[in-house]
């Protein structure tokens, strides 16, 4: 069933598997092959939910298994009117689930106790504190493995799989997840509560208009020119946004505004409150957009 959905949505886009960029029907850019995998874990193939034609047109994206294994916790979320007590619901499952709270029935030695503690709220902290740090990497590879999408960027360009940049990359993000306790499984749930939070308050909505500010557009892999201001970018496997223009502008001279698929959103600052503080934050996964530039 999978692969037959697949091959209804390569049809529609007009997929062609061109060894630099995909074009649609429409000519609207895709993701470049070198910037994906051809393979993920969820239900759309990278090429798809990485292109520009998603971005005008987004589905619900499903990560393989995880609403199937996790299936009693969605129901007691579904059961709980409270928003405040479903977060509590959600926490709680998963320190008992992945016993944070108990390292050694999870089979844990001595010696890793302490890599153990790597759990989803520190990578979420570490990723907002610093996106090319250990944790940064450990984000970005979850992306990689779930969706598909390669990183662009971790501390440098990573243009070449067989280049410095990019092994030093996978040793990062080796060394995250060594001796932790099934740390992307973790962030598999953060991102379905954070779907289902959208889709029971949010009904229907499918974007939301969300904010970069940047100092260098040549920082950003310009795939086509769009109309005016708006040209068609590749970003990175996961960013930074915030839902605030003033807060953007902060960052930098110029501001990308984006309307970004709900469906692409890991996290954002309000899903688990006292996690992320101060910059309204959304983690989003990346692949192609179209943008529209402005200075501040």
């Amino acid at each position: 069933m999978k692969e037959k959905n697949c091959r209804v949505l390569e049809e529609a886009v007009g997929y062609d598997n061109s060894p630099t960029l995909c074009k649609s029907a429409d000519k609207d850019p895709t993701l470049p092959r070198e910037a994906r995998l051809p393979i993920n874990r969820c239900n759309l193939p990278a090429v798809i939910l990485g292109g520009l034609s998603y971005q005008q047109h987004p589905v619900p994206l499903k990560l393989d298994g995880v609403e199937e294994l996790h299936r009693d916790l969605f129901q007691r979320l579904e059961a709980t009117a409270e928003e405040a007590r479903r977060v509590e619901i959600f926490q709680d499952y998963v320190t008992v689930h992945f016993c944070l709270d108990h390292l050694e029935e999870a089979g844990l030695s001595e010696g890793h106790k302490q890599r153990a503690k790597a759990n989803y709220i520190r990578m979420l902290r570490g990723w907002s504190f610093d996106s090319d740090s250990r944790e940064g990497a450990v984000m970005k590879g979850w992306v990689e493995s779930r969706f598909g999408l390669l990183p662009r960027y971790h501390g440098e360009p990573l243009r070449d799989q067989s280049g410095h940049g990019y092994m030093r990359y996978t040793e990062m993000r080796a060394q995250g997840l060594y001796g932790t306790n099934a740390l992307e499984a973790q962030v598999d749930l953060v991102y379905a509560y954070c779907q289902y939070e959208f889709a029971r308050q949010q009904p229907g909505v499918t974007h939301l208009t969300l904010y970069r500010g940047v100092n260098h557009l040549d920082d950003h892999e310009r795939v086509a020119n769009g109309l005016g201001d708006r040209p068609i970018l590749l970003f990175n496997s996961l960013n930074s946004f915030t839902r605030s223009r003033d807060r953007a502008g902060e960052f930098g001279d110029y501001i990308l505004t984006l309307q970004v698929p709900v469906h692409k959103v890991l996290f954002h600052c309000q899903l688990l409150p006292g996690i992320l503080k101060g910059e309204d934050e959304f983690l989003v996964v990346g692949g192609v957009y179209g943008v529209e530039v402005t200075t501040f």
